[in-house]
């Protein structure tokens, strides 16, 4: 399975909450709020059916899975739901956090060939976890607002990043206030051999504009596909 690592070209990757065995709407990362989601891209809130929905509004080659049950209640990945989102988006790459922190969850994912796992710097202890995989693993360096979630010497230091980096900005997930370009930016200035990816806050094709411009890589983008600010028509500009 080609797990999305080393395309070309700058990358919307479209995004999946899970909590319950359904897709939930993200909102500033207030994840106890988050509700099933309603969208005119699907008939309910199933991962399949949302996941097909997000495949027809834009042609992605790459799905981000947060499981959000693995991430705050530390239950096992729901295996059953990315089956069924890989079965709905054939030749799809998934990525997946699912709230891993120690080498034997990560591997055991890997074994299972639905994806790439993300290690999401909020869910560790050991700074090391993500490199231990090569390019097999992508990190995320999570936020939310000034807070720096996770070990201090993940984020610091670039010699602990895998290949593939995404920026995930927690505040500004849903909440349509446009990315942070220039602490993304600075952020790849200091790694500029890793392929960053912008998490939190695209509001349209302006924003994916301003991004590659920056040397962003691709951008995690879930609202402005549900509401209609980026459709199919946009791809052709990037």
């Amino acid at each position: 399975m080609d797990h999305g690592f080393g395309r070309p070209g700058f990358a919307v990757i479209p995004v999946l909450d899970l909590r319950g065995g359904r897709v939930v709407r993200a909102r500033r990362g207030e994840r106890s709020s988050y509700a099933p989601i309603e969208t005119p891209l699907a008939k309910g809130s199933a991962p399949d059916a949302v996941a097909r929905g997000l495949c027809d509004a834009w042609p992605a080659t790459i799905l981000y899975v947060a499981d959000l049950d693995a991430i705050i209640d530390r239950a096992p990945p729901d295996l059953a739901a990315l089956t069924a989102i890989t079965r709905a988006c054939p030749g799809i790459a998934l990525w997946v956090d699912a709230g891993f922190a120690d080498p034997a969850g990560v591997a055991d994912f890997l074994a299972t060939g639905l994806g790439r796992p993300v290690i999401g710097s909020e869910s560790q202890a050991d700074p090391g976890l993500a490199t231990r995989f090569g390019d097999r693993a992508v990190l995320s360096l999570d936020t939310r607002g000034a807070e720096r979630l996770g070990p201090a010497a993940l984020h610091d230091d670039p010699s602990l990043w895998p290949p593939e980096v995404i920026a995930m900005t927690l505040a500004q997930v849903g909440a349509g206030q446009g990315p942070d370009v220039a602490a993304l930016a600075a952020i790849q200035a200091r790694a500029p051999d890793r392929r960053l990816y912008a998490a939190g806050g695209v509001r349209g094709p302006a924003d994916l504009r301003a991004l590659r411009a920056a040397g962003i890589a691709g951008a995690l983008v879930a609202s402005a596909l549900h509401d209609g600010a980026l459709s199919r028509a946009d791809a052709r500009g990037l």
